[in-house]
C-alpha cells in the first residue's frame, strides 16, 4: 500500500487568496505585535518626514517610498517612527495625488491591455483580463465613493481612461 504525504498550510497563511484562481497565497512575513522604533534605527521623525518629501518630489508613489525607506535607509516602519502613515504625511504637505494609488495602477493596466487588444484583436485571454481589471476598478470606485475619497460625480469610462491619469 502506498503512503501519500499530505502538506497542510498554517491557518495564518490562508488569509490572502487570488480572486479568480481559487488558489491560496502562502507568501508573506509577519510584523511584530508591538509597533515600536527599533533600537538600531538612526533616523528621527523630522529626518524621516524630510526623506518622504524628497522621494515624493522625485515622483515616487507612497508604496515605492516605503520600499526605498526600508531597503535603502533601513527604516522598517514609518508609522512607528512618525506616528503617521506615508500618505498622511504627503496629504499634510499637499503632495498626495488626487487618485488613490491602487486605482491608478489598475487604470494603467487597462491602458496597457487596451493597446495590446488593438494590436491583437483575437487575443481572448487579454479580453478576459480587461474585463476582470475593469470590474476591479468599478468595485474600487464604488468603495472610494462610499468612503468619500472620490467625489460622487467621479465616473470611470473605458474611452476616457487615459484622460483620467493626466
Amino acid at each position: 500500500m502506498l503512503e501519500i504525504e499530505t502538506y497542510s498550510i498554517p491557518l495564518e497563511k490562508i488569509n490572502m487568496a487570488r480572486m479568480y484562481s481559487g488558489k491560496r497565497g502562502v507568501a508573506g512575513s509577519t510584523r511584530p505585535i508591538e509597533r515600536k522604533v527599533p533600537s538600531w534605527q538612526k533616523y528621527k521623525t523630522a529626518e524621516v518626514e524630510a526623506l518622504i518629501l524628497k522621494l515624493a518630489k522625485e515622483g515616487k508613489t507612497p508604496s515605492q517610498i516605503g520600499l526605498v525607506l526600508r531597503d535603502t535607509y533601513g527604516i522598517p516602519d514609518v508609522k512607528a517612527t512618525t506616528h503617521k502613515k506615508i500618505l498622511g504625511i504627503l496629504k499634510e504637505k499637499n503632495m498626495a495625488s488626487k487618485l488613490p494609488e491602487d486605482l491608478v495602477a489598475l487604470l494603467r493596466r487597462v491602458i496597457a491591455l487596451q493597446k495590446h487588444m488593438q494590436a491583437n484583436k483575437q487575443d481572448m485571454t487579454a479580453l478576459r483580463g480587461t474585463q476582470l481589471t475593469e470590474s476591479k476598478i468599478l468595485r474600487l470606485v464604488k468603495y472610494y465613493k462610499k468612503t468619500g475619497i472620490l467625489p460622487a460625480t467621479w465616473k470611470y469610462e473605458r474611452e476616457n481612461v487615459q484622460l483620467l491619469l493626466k
